[in-house]
């Protein structure tokens, strides 16, 4: 189907009301804009069920919002919008939710919870943020810096939702790099693709690395298992090494065939989200620990970011990672969170060194320069 005659077939009616307009969304082969309404995915999934494009926000701890855009655009060479330069904070101008000694201190209290028995591995997380005010009453523009990281760090799950505060509609600025599938639906079938396992190369992942993939996978297969048919689900490639800008990771495929054949959101949100890879095991311990030890909320940072096409029945979801979001709150702010998981194997320097590989390159990218402070 060609970018045009998509469009045409998916305006979905005409955008009235202040601030109904204004909005984007972008990812790989699509673009959409004109957004019309919003919902809360796991408590209004049935809206879906009228068709449409959406797109995706979830936060970690919190709710999973969906926007149903107007005007839709899809192909392989859909181009990208026509941003403005991208002018981000100064590289000096980061600093972190949770500094270097705190952090080693909670890997060794999560240490001390796995020998206790009460958990066996858990993500942990802090949020860079740096002072980014908007320009002349105008939101930073989200699709420059996705030019910025496109050009940058490719990533395979890379894409944006943008709209602005203001409208009739719940507001949102997240742009994603994004190298981890949540969840894609196509076919009838549910595909996740966790990472575990990170290192500047091969060479440097350890057996740490492949048993918590390995770990964190069989938590993936028992969530899709709750909405998937008997005996479907099944690993389709384990420990798969991919390459990214700067780093290495361990990815396993995992997949299901849904139960009839077809989408029910809610179930899958409430059997799956937040992701199993960014929170740890069992997942409802690991929440409660995160919970304690970490000092702000991760937002949509380990949260969901992607599409649902329902009338085609198909939807990619990205995990929330590589991925920055910005806040109007004290004059601005952009925000970028980076995180590891700690298993008893872990040593709490490594891990925090870790979260700083995770971070350098795509923070180097969003600032003007240089390497992000810790």
């Amino acid at each position: 189907m060609s970018s045009e005659s998509s469009s045409a077939s998916r305006v979905r009616g005409t955008v009235t009301g202040p601030g109904a307009a204004g909005g984007a969304a972008w990812f790989a082969g699509i673009e959409a804009r004109d957004p019309v309404e919003c919902i809360d995915l796991r408590r209004e999934a049935h809206r879906l069920d009228g068709g449409g494009f959406w797109a995706v926000v979830g936060d970690f701890d919190g709710t999973v919002r969906a926007w149903r855009f107007a005007q839709v655009v899809r192909g392989p060479s859909v181009p990208p919008g026509r941003p403005r330069p991208w002018s981000g904070p100064p590289i000096g101008g980061w600093r972190s939710s949770i500094g270097r000694e705190e952090y080693c201190a909670a890997v060794a209290t999560i240490r001390e919870r796995i020998r206790a028995g009460e958990v066996y591995q858990v993500n942990l997380c802090r949020v860079l943020e740096a002072e980014l005010p908007a320009v002349a009453g105008a939101e930073p523009d989200a699709q420059a810096l996705a030019a910025v990281l496109a050009a940058g760090n490719p990533a395979p799950w890379s894409g944006g939702v943008h709209v602005p505060e203001g409208g009739d509609l719940a507001r949102t600025w997240v742009v994603t790099a994004s190298p981890e599938l949540f969840l894609r639906l196509e076919a009838g079938v549910v595909t996740s693709g966790p990472i575990k396992g990170t290192a500047p190369t091969a060479a440097g992942l350890t057996d740490k690395d492949r048993a918590e993939n390995v770990m964190i996978a069989d938590m993936v297969r028992n969530d899709l298992q709750r909405v998937s048919r008997p005996g479907s689900v099944e690993v389709t490639a384990l420990l798969a090494l991919e390459q990214h800008p700067g780093l290495v990771h361990l990815v396993t495929t995992v997949q299901g065939d849904l139960l009839d054949g077809r989408a029910d959101w809610a179930a899958i949100l409430d059997a799956s989200y937040p992701p199993a890879s960014v929170s740890g095991a069992p997942k409802a311990a690991a929440l409660g620990v995160i919970s304690e030890l970490e000092p702000v909320a991760r937002g949509p940072y380990c949260g969901a970011v992607g599409w649902i096409d329902a009338d085609e029945g198909r939807a990619e979801l990205a995990v929330g990672i590589r991925t920055f979001w910005w806040t109007p709150e004290s004059g601005g702010l952009l925000r970028f969170g980076t995180g590891a998981g700690i298993t008893w194997g872990s040593d709490p320097a490594g891990e925090w060194a870790e979260t700083e590989l995770k971070a350098r390159h795509l923070v180097g990218l969003a600032s003007r320069g240089g390497a992000p402070s810790g």
